[in-house]
């Protein structure tokens, strides 16, 4: 492991997210590492449909609403003193490939088990088991409830 390793983070404002930013910070504190926090976005696919157009940057800008997401769940988590380096990264595209493509020469991902979409009951969330399918580096995911407060 690096002097400093780099710890990447799914971040999407859902409770098992925000768990499992808890869980990176704790673990990063314990190692000397860094958080690099990710949040993805995209137009939803419904956009467009039934004749209505892709609204503009005015009226829904998902990527402002992303890194505000962001923006918060680290203020909520972390607070001003997270005593860890922590970055942000606001990514266009799928929460999957987000995360793939950030954990490249990560030392961790860590993941909650389920975010905003999905069904209730399901084990893992389709973003957590694709990563944990196809990570380039150890994962973790951290299951909604499992942390304490």
């Amino acid at each position: 492991m690096s002097a400093n390793p780099r710890i990447v983070v799914g971040v999407d404002g859902s409770p098992a997210s925000e768990q499992a930013l808890k869980w990176a910070l704790d673990y990063a504190r314990a190692v000397g590492g860094t958080i690099h926090a990710v949040a993805a976005w995209e137009y939803p696919a419904f956009y467009g449909w039934g004749g209505q157009g892709v609204p503009t940057a005015e009226t829904f800008n998902p990527e402002e609403i992303a890194g505000q997401t962001l923006a918060q769940a680290i203020e909520k988590v972390a607070g001003t003193e997270p005593g860890v380096t922590i970055t942000r990264d606001v990514v266009p595209g799928g929460a999957p490939q987000a995360l793939l493509s950030a954990a490249k020469g990560a030392a961790l991902l860590v993941v909650g088990s389920r975010g905003l979409g999905g069904f209730s009951g399901v084990l893992l969330g389709s973003v957590s088991r694709h990563v944990t399918e196809h990570a380039p580096c150890p994962v973790t995911v951290v299951r909604e409830g499992a942390v304490a407060a």
